[in-house]
């Protein structure tokens, strides 16, 4: 299920959240993990919901996020995948997940996914309708270490090379900040593994962002507010420079 910030909002921007919730279905008893793992990067994206809120407004955007956690089911990923619904995530095994059917699968799409992605386009076809341009922009946030590995980046700006308004965010990043710490599809690419931004911007022929900012950065409300009074600033100017 989608949570809408803003929505109908006129700015030239759609803020999406895929990972932006923790919350497990009752249905599901918590996946069988004590409730300190769904604290942890593999339950969802830290501090984007907060951020996300705090964009919705600086730019009176719509903000649809997702609440559900993604170990229920990843929202970014084509529900077909089988790591949609991940066995193990950074270590860590999901009882929940282990030795699902397909009617398991199929019922946390509908119940989880679906009603997201539907939210997105809804929303999309209302603007539409309403003759407004649109750049999508997916907010995502990425753990400081993974797999042993101290993450230099500040930002990620994820792309399919096919995106002049992601190439415009990526240099007024690297010009303010410096290209070490602003990562071109790192800490990840995209590439088939991804769903939301294929689906919703390539159908439609949309320009996006999928932007990643590491987690320590958005850990408080004081970091919050720091990353999206940048990112309020930055977004404009880069459509400015098209």
């Amino acid at each position: 299920m989608a949570l809408a910030l803003n929505p109908g909002a006129a700015s030239p921007f759609l803020l999406l959240g895929d990972h932006a919730g923790r919350e497990i279905p009752a249905s599901l008893a918590g996946l069988g993990l004590p409730g300190a793992e769904l604290d942890r990067h593999i339950a969802w994206d830290i501090g984007i919901a907060a951020y996300g809120a705090l964009l919705s407004q600086a730019l009176d955007a719509a903000f649809i996020r997702q609440r559900f956690s993604r170990l229920v089911i990843d929202c970014n990923r084509n529900p077909g995948r089988p790591d949609a619904i991940p066995e193990v995530s950074d270590g860590a095994a999901i009882p929940g997940n282990q030795h699902l059917s397909p009617a398991d699968r199929a019922a946390r799409d509908a119940e989880v996914a679906r009603p997201y992605h539907a939210a997105i386009a809804a929303e999309l076809d209302q603007r539409a309708g309403r003759g407004l341009p649109t750049t999508l922009i997916a907010l995502h946030s990425f753990t400081p270490r993974m797999i042993g590995f101290d993450r230099p980046w500040r930002f990620g700006v994820l792309h399919a090379h096919n995106s002049p308004y992601s190439r415009a965010v990526l240099a007024r990043l690297r010009a303010e900040f410096g290209e070490a710490v602003v990562g071109d599809n790192q800490p990840y690419k995209m590439d088939e593994v991804d769903f939301t931004i294929p689906h919703h911007a390539g159908g439609r022929g949309l320009d996006y962002l999928e932007l990643e900012v590491r987690q320590d950065l958005l850990a408080d409300p004081a970091g919050q507010a720091e990353i999206a009074a940048i990112v309020a600033r930055l977004l404009p100017a880069a459509l400015a420079d098209l």
